[in-house]
């Protein structure tokens, strides 16, 4: 599968009363450092069901899901930063911190903790790439991705490496 884009979302509160729709930025797909893609089918949980709650929280004004919102949005936003600064290497930091945020605040089955866990295990770094049975992260080399596929097949988990295609204009 090739995988023609990447695109940076901003959905600021006030950004969205004043436009209806947040702030879509697509990025260079070749500012991206070593990434994988994990998935496990029997892991999946439909979206409405994990966002629903956290919705009904945000709704309700729990501080702490308020909190959390503004945190993901500033880590997404520092992810931005760094891939348009040529430094990428360094965002697995970020998405381990997105992933930490989200295993504080929801309940997570412990099949998708345990692939997250794995993955970090060889020293990639990981998060949802959803809200749940996928994982997205870093890695440093062939060497780890060999590990990372390793540890991640014991679990009847399958790893993708994403090709990305190279950029036909430059939206940064």
């Amino acid at each position: 599968q090739v995988y023609q884009g990447v695109i940076y979302m901003d959905f600021d509160r006030a950004i969205m009363e004043r436009q209806g729709y947040g702030v879509y930025e697509p990025l260079r797909p070749d500012l991206l450092p070593p990434v994988y893609i994990a998935y496990r089918d029997d892991l999946s949980e439909g979206t409405e069901v994990f966002h629903n709650d956290l919705r009904s929280r945000w709704a309700a004004g729990e501080s702490e899901v308020l909190a959390a919102i503004q945190t993901w949005a500033g880590l997404a936003c520092q992810v931005r930063d760094l891939l348009k600064a040529g430094r990428g290497r360094e965002i697995g930091p970020l998405l381990d911190q997105n992933f930490d945020l989200r295993r504080r605040l929801c309940r997570l089955s412990e099949g998708n903790i345990r692939m997250v866990e794995a993955a970090r295990s060889v020293g990639a770094s990981a998060k949802f790439a959803g809200s749940g049975g996928a994982i997205v992260g870093t890695y440093e080399d062939d060497a780890m991705f060999e590990k990372l596929a390793a540890v991640l097949s014991r679990q009847r988990i399958r790893v993708l490496r994403p090709q990305l295609a190279p950029p036909t204009e430059d939206p940064t």
